[in-house]
């Protein structure tokens, strides 16, 4: 048995519903060209439509079908799991326009073979958008008479919907309304338990049948792990009323945050954490991002500002033009980190954090260290692959073998590698940690970023790192 996604129940109606609504969006599109074509060459007064009008009609609409098609393959316009949700439609059919208006008008902007008017153009987003807007509302209202009148969607009920699983699940439910219709009926676990604990199966049939009459066909029990013993009895149950039943283990009491079911085969793993970076496919775009990044730094900010600051650094106090440092990076494997060197030459600096009125720093040094200067040459490290440009910063090995000992999921943060800047510096946490609720506040806002990684959350703190940069900020020092 291979189990390598949650069960999906699908009614005919969303079966078919994806192919309608696929097959009217590019029928208005051709219609809504057809038109616009008519009105911007056939009654215009100003300018004259190509020579070859038909061979330029043809052409034309077989970039705007092929663009559409492909933008809606990207945007997952018709997938099935777009199709269950509302939100989801109205969301990848904005997406999917915007970028379709962007593109094609770029394209025939500069295409030298295919002349398109602006006029040609106005007219056919404005006729489109109207007409793909008009059919989305007709599609949602057609959709709930259809439900009001035939059943049209699949009707499910949960039991035991005072646990917190339940009320997940019933919030999903909700979410993909366009599949599901979820019957609240009066069903909690006090019902079939009784005072001593013990699951009622007899009192759990009653319910079923009463399930059974409200046109439900499906229940969700969701049920903490000491009564799954019981399934195969409740399962006999629900067979009596021709009701399918599902088993939701309700394990919110052995977890103090969200868990996420993954399948390895056929066999279901609880993971306490949800990380985008775990996939292949988003460390390849975050280090295309990295490598891309840090290219146009080197090349067009680092090839001249390294000698003026080497200079600079030099001028002031003897020693090494860039300071090395080991320190913690993914997986708690250490490297050496470059930065700036900003001091002077000390024996403290791998156990002792820079501080406001630091004597140790130099004058170029307290300048680079407020403008964040200091932490160009990290953009070595990240072509190096033992950085990234965004992430939790890397701190000393003596910091992380203190920390990990006091402050909860410290050693988290090292699931990922370690940025030039993070969601923690983005937000003020940086400079010297005197206390360890500011260290706690540092790893709090690593540990929501590496669960909540996108790749726009990485532009977002890129912007939000220049901006303190100009800003300048308090903490740097």
């Amino acid at each position: 048995m291979n189990a390598n996604v949650a069960k999906q129940p699908q009614t005919r109606y969303l079966f078919i519903i994806k192919y309608v609504i696929g097959a009217s969006d590019v029928l208005l599109m051709n219609l809504a060209f057809i038109a616009s074509a008519l009105i911007a060459y056939g009654f215009s007064t100003s300018g004259s439509p190509p020579q070859d009008q038909q061979v330029f009609q043809q052409e034309t609409l077989v970039v705007i079908n092929l663009v559409w098609l492909l933008l809606a393959s990207i945007f997952g316009l018709y997938r099935n799991d777009t199709i269950t949700s509302l939100e989801d439609i109205y969301r990848s059919s904005w997406r999917t326009g915007l970028f379709h208006l962007i593109i094609c008008c770029s394209y025939f902007s500069f295409s030298k073979q295919i002349d398109v008017s602006p006029y040609h153009l106005l007219i056919f987003y404005t006729f489109f958008g109207g007409l793909i807007i008009l059919s989305r509302f007709t599609g949602t209202y057609f959709q709930f008479t259809l439900d009001k009148h035939f059943r049209i969607r699949e009707r499910v009920s949960i039991m035991g919907n005072d646990s917190n699983t339940s009320k997940r699940l019933a919030s999903y439910f909700e979410q993909h309304q366009l599949n599901y219709k979820l019957e609240n009926l009066p069903i909690k676990d006090e019902m079939f338990i009784d005072g001593q604990g013990k699951l009622q199966i007899a009192t759990v049939g009653k319910h079923f049948m009463k399930a059974a009459v409200a046109g439900v066909r499906e229940i969700y029990l969701s049920l903490k792990p000491q009564y799954l013993s019981h399934a195969t009895a409740l399962a006999e149950e629900a067979d009596k009323h021709c009701l399918r039943l599902n088993f939701v283990p309700d394990l919110s009491d052995g977890f103090d945050s969200s868990y996420h079911v993954q399948y390895l085969n056929a066999f279901p793993v609880l993971t306490v954490r949800k990380e985008p970076m775990s996939e292949i496919s988003n460390r390849f775009k975050k280090r295309i991002f990295d490598l891309s990044f840090s290219i146009l730094v080197v090349v067009f900010i680092l090839s001249w500002l390294y000698p003026i600051i080497a200079i600079l650094i030099k001028m002031q106090s003897p020693g090494p033009v860039l300071f090395k440092q080991l320190r913690s990076g993914r997986n708690n494997e250490s490297f050496y980190c470059y930065k700036f060197r900003s001091m002077r030459v000390n024996s403290d600096s791998d156990r002792k954090q820079a501080s406001k009125d630091d004597d140790r720093i130099t004058p170029i040094g307290r300048f680079l260290r407020k403008t964040s200067l200091d932490e160009l040459p990290q953009f070595i490290n990240v072509l190096k692959g033992e950085m990234s440009v965004i992430g939790p910063r890397p701190h000393m090995l003596a910091h992380t073998e203190e920390y990990s000992t006091i402050i909860k999921k410290y050693m988290v943060r090292h699931f990922v590698k370690p940025g030039i800047t993070g969601w923690a510096q983005a937000n003020g946490y940086r400079g010297e940690t005197k206390d360890s609720t500011l260290m706690e506040k540092r790893v709090e806002h690593d540990v929501w970023y590496l669960e909540n990684w996108t790749a726009m959350l990485d532009v977002r703190i890129v912007f939000l790192t220049i901006i303190n940069m100009v800003k300048g900020e308090e903490n740097a020092h």
